[in-house]
């Protein structure tokens, strides 16, 4: 392990236990095998329909045929389905089975549960604070 001053090994642990209760969670849907990518791919589809393909490739900065390849997967265990359209017939549409939806249903529960008892462990001005330090803190992530 790196070298980390005591409030960065602090902050380690937290986040990692964090990050394994999430995890915990999100496998008690018994879903083997999708990943944070599928799980990502399932929820814009769900969000954003209707999507293509390609439509994904250029949301999520990646290759046709790296979205081909999930596309594959996510197809082939039922949380995903492919529809030709009618008037462009090269167009396939993706829409989200109930097995997929299960998963964001479930999901959103969870979080809804999880931003709860966050907001009843904090005041108002904690919860604010911890708010915008995680705004903070995503955006630095994603640059």
């Amino acid at each position: 392990m790196i070298f980390m001053h005591k409030n960065e090994q602090d902050f380690y642990q937290v986040f990692t236990d964090l990050q394994c209760f999430i995890l915990a969670n999100m496998n008690k849907g018994n879903i083997h095998g999708v990943t944070a990518t599928h799980y990502n791919i399932i929820e814009y589809v769900y969000r954003n329909r209707p999507t293509t393909g390609r439509q994904l490739a250029l949301s999520f900065n990646i290759s046709q045929a790296a979205v081909s390849k999930q596309l594959k997967f996510l197809t082939e265990n039922k949380l995903i389905v492919q529809e030709q359209s009618d008037a462009d017939r090269r167009i396939f549409y993706l829409g989200v089975t109930d097995a997929g939806k299960y998963i964001i249903e479930n999901s959103e529960n969870f979080r809804q549960r999880i931003a709860k008892k966050v907001a009843q462990s904090l005041t108002n001005d904690e919860l604010e604070t911890l708010t915008t330090l995680l705004h903070q803190v995503m955006h630095q992530i994603k640059e």
